[in-house]
């Protein structure tokens, strides 16, 4: 489920792509091409439906975003993994030197 939420996006962000770059924000672009009185598609018709088209697969990326968040797989390894806690000591390579011990204080004046 998740790589095809996946392949959807980016289906959505190459078609969003093309279709704002398409678009020219001061009136060029395609619709531009299509400026002719007798065609079908008039400049305004091309221009609101390239807007309308931008609108649409901006809040359709939105929304397959939000999915694919919630289908992300999630791999649990609890079985695997030994949560007991043992008393076990641990083997040291180096131990330290013990300190030397103490010696008694030998009296100052033997008589």
């Amino acid at each position: 489920m998740y790589q095809f939420i996946v392949i959807l996006i980016l289906i959505v962000c190459v078609l969003l792509a093309i279709v704002v770059l398409v678009q020219n924000s001061k009136g060029g672009g395609l619709a531009a091409n299509f400026a002719g009185g007798n065609q079908i598609m008039g400049a305004p018709r091309t221009a609101d439906f390239l807007e309308k088209a931008t609108w649409w697969l901006a809040a359709i990326l939105i929304v397959l975003s939000l999915a694919a968040t919630v289908a992300i797989p999630r791999h649990t390894v609890e079985a695997d993994v030994d949560t007991s806690i043992t008393n076990v000591e641990m083997p040291v390579a180096n131990p330290a030197p013990a300190a030397p011990a103490a010696q008694p204080a030998q009296e100052a004046t033997q008589e």
